[in-house]
């Protein structure tokens, strides 16, 4: 899953990106509200972490511009901002944010907002099963037959982006765009090498990834394992 994240306290924002990749998403990250606006014209995201008090353009403002985009009317919006009187919180409510969380704040409560978030917008169950594999959407922990699977944040992102396309095949180039932020040093081929890894470690789950030629790779039952 790809976040944006609009904060204009260097420290911070280095911070929580680190975070939050190190929990499998990919975190693009912008310092002014101008900067978001522009990053949203060019890049899919499935959520935007947004402070209010930033320089190029209020965080209001960026908001209000979302809501009147069609690409991003309906993009889940998290407000992160030390403005939290109650006053700051209905107008961000009423411009169509879907939460507002204060400064400071503990990681563990923004993640945990930010998966609620993701779930209510995809509509995702809370459980996610398929031959063997069982995935929570809420821990975001997979397990095979009962047993922990142990992948890294990248092979758990792609399998998470995998799992939200369940029996569709997704696009190298997509998956790509969900699973890395604009200021790593990759390629889309690198795709390929967690795809593999992937593919290791799900046999025996009877499942697999299969490269689908021209359309990207696809997560599917295995009808020759139990």
């Amino acid at each position: 899953m790809r976040l944006l994240l609009v904060e204009d306290h260097a420290d911070l924002a280095i911070w929580v990106s680190k975070t939050l990749r190190q929990s499998g998403f990919a975190v693009d990250v912008v310092g002014r509200g101008d900067h978001a606006v522009a990053a949203l014209l060019t890049q899919a995201y499935d959520l935007v972490i947004l402070d209010l008090s930033l320089p190029g353009m209020d965080g209001l403002d960026v908001l209000r511009q979302m809501r009147s985009q069609e690409k991003t009317s309906r993009l889940p919006v998290l407000v992160l901002t030390a403005r939290n009187t109650l006053e700051d919180k209905v107008k961000g409510l009423n411009l169509g944010a879907d939460d507002y969380l204060g400064k400071p704040f503990e990681v563990a409560e923004l993640e945990a907002r930010i998966k609620s978030l993701l779930r209510r917008s995809g509509n995702v169950m809370p459980i996610v099963r398929i031959g063997q594999l069982e995935f929570d959407t809420t821990t975001r922990l997979a397990t095979v037959k009962g047993k922990p699977l142990s992948l890294t944040p990248r092979e758990l992102s792609v399998l998470e982006v995998l799992l939200s396309h369940l029996g569709k095949p997704v696009a190298r180039n997509v998956l790509f765009e969900k699973v890395f932020s604009f200021d790593d040093d990759a390629r889309s081929e690198a795709i390929e090498i967690y795809v593999h890894r992937l593919r290791k470690k799900l046999e025996g789950s009877g499942v697999v990834v299969s490269t689908m030629r021209g359309l990207g790779y696809m997560l599917g039952e295995c009808a020759d394992e139990s």
